[in-house]
């Protein structure tokens, strides 16, 4: 069976009342109790979404999120009570996309998971459309810069003839800078333009923007591509061939 959203949280009452909430809004929701919970769950049902709580009571939602990553690139929302900034940076690192703290507006989460959704669907279909429209040949946004092609189909970026495979997010994210490229693009343009709402941290962008300097960059800490303006934003810096 397929499900819009999977929410794994040893909190029953919380993630009953979740998913009864989402159910009404045309998003399958079902839940499950533990980290064993998620896999079994898993091996008979498909998911488009998963909201992930870390203190599981067999285990941490770090470990699953790790575990979903080796073989699923859906998106994958931490929803917990911890809310040092290091818990968000863990969360971000091992492979989520977003992190939600508790106690969440019921509503809120319900937009944020429905922009996710929709935003994924989009993908998919472009992924698709791409894909007919190769049909095994590349399919990209080249612009003028020879060594530096985007390729929608495939989510990857062509950097000096070396093709590099990037997740969702860090696609988006890097296509919007490419967009704007040699100009500054604020905070603001990034969240509203990757993320479809304003219901991100600081910390959300910059993980991303890390996980794309250390594929992109020779040295992530001196960072040739993607540039940093402090207090406003990024821009990726590219010369025209």
């Amino acid at each position: 069976m397929h499900y819009n959203c999977l929410i794994v949280d040893d909190e029953t009452e919380l993630a009953k009342m979740t998913a009864e909430y989402f159910n009404m809004f045309e998003v399958k929701t079902a839940y499950v109790e533990s980290s064993k919970g998620c896999f079994e769950f898993l091996k008979e049902n498909t998911v488009d979404l998963i909201l992930l709580d870390i203190n599981l009571g067999d285990g941490s939602g770090f470990d699953v999120c790790k575990r979903l990553r080796e073989d699923m690139q859906l998106p994958i929302l931490f929803v917990s009570a911890r809310q040092s900034d290091d818990d968000v940076l863990v969360a971000l690192s091992t492979g989520g996309d977003d992190y939600v703290k508790k106690p969440y507006s019921l509503s809120v989460l319900l937009a944020k998971v429905k922009v996710t959704l929709k935003r994924e669907e989009q993908m998919n279909e472009l992924r698709a459309l791409q894909a007919d429209k190769s049909s095994g040949s590349e399919s990209a946004d080249t612009g003028k810069e020879e060594d530096f092609v985007l390729d929608d189909a495939t989510m990857s970026v062509i950097l000096s003839g070396e093709r590099i495979t990037l997740k969702a997010k860090e696609f988006a994210l890097l296509k919007c800078l490419y967009n704007h490229k040699n100009t500054i693009v604020k905070k603001e343009v990034l969240f509203d333009e990757v993320w479809g709402d304003t219901f991100f941290s600081d910390s959300t962008l910059n993980v991303h923007i890390r996980k794309l300097r250390e594929k992109l960059e020779d040295n992530p800490n001196e960072p040739k591509l993607i540039k940093t303006v402090w207090g406003t934003g990024y821009y990726l810096e590219l010369e025209a061939k």
